[in-house]
């Protein structure tokens, strides 16, 4: 089957929200959005790094520049579901996305067989130089349960709230999400505004009522600092 490719140029804000703050904020954020078909679903990743956390490691020292390989599938997968396979890279803000969607099966195929897949495409001949540069292996599950909105007057701008972040570094498959530890408080939402430009001024407005501020955080990098402490 052939793959699908996509890219995404973008910057990514990022805000954390307790439950109070979300309830009163997500009501008026929507007069301005709606929430997309799939409602609230469970996103399920899996990361890839060096033996020595290079890529982890990196990211965390805070660069202009910086990226990283995940496997990505929504919802529960089957042996046949389509997953997605995904370079992200950021530089000075900027967040490009660079990703290809095939059948679990072939996924696997590649990742752990290094089979590539009949006429690969572009982005896959570059997923598979990355593969050549570093020596890549899977290292966290990541799951969280999201909701997505989109602008009613630019269907562009996204705003998605995270919750029950979850991970675990053993067992890594895609088809499990069992035995994971936690890492945000109860009712704490991890809410992503995904724009190509500037925000929108009314949602900038609902920003300074509820005085909710930017903040840095990276999923994967937060728990890798507590594996860190933990250790």
């Amino acid at each position: 089957m052939a793959e699908i490719q996509k890219v995404f140029n973008r910057y990514e804000k990022k805000f954390l929200l307790d439950e109070n703050t979300y309830l009163k904020f997500k009501k008026d954020l929507d007069e301005y959005m709606e929430e997309d078909n799939y409602g609230i679903h469970t996103i399920r990743n899996i990361y890839y790094d060096t033996p020595t956390d290079e890529l982890i490691r990196t990211s965390i020292e805070g660069p202009k520049y910086k990226e990283k390989f995940r496997v990505r599938c929504y919802g529960k997968p089957s042996y046949d579901s389509m997953c997605f396979l995904e370079i992200k890279k950021k530089y000075k803000g900027l967040v490009n996305k660079r990703r290809v969607a095939i059948p679990m099966e072939e996924a696997e195929s590649y990742l752990i067989d290094g089979v590539l897949p009949t006429n690969p495409n572009q982005i896959f001949r570059e997923i598979d130089y990355f593969f050549s540069h570093y020596p890549l292996e899977p290292k966290r599950y990541i799951a969280y349960d999201r909701l997505a909105l989109f602008g009613k007057e630019d269907s562009e701008f996204r705003v998605t709230f995270d919750m029950n972040i979850r991970s675990r570094d053993y067992n890594l498959t895609l088809y499990s999400d069992e035995d994971n530890e936690y890492l945000l408080e109860p009712g704490q939402r991890l809410m992503e505004v995904k724009i190509s430009d500037s925000m929108p001024l009314w949602f900038v407005r609902l920003l300074s009522r509820y005085e909710i501020y930017p903040t840095s955080f990276s999923k994967y990098g937060n728990f890798y600092k507590k594996q860190l402490k933990e250790a």
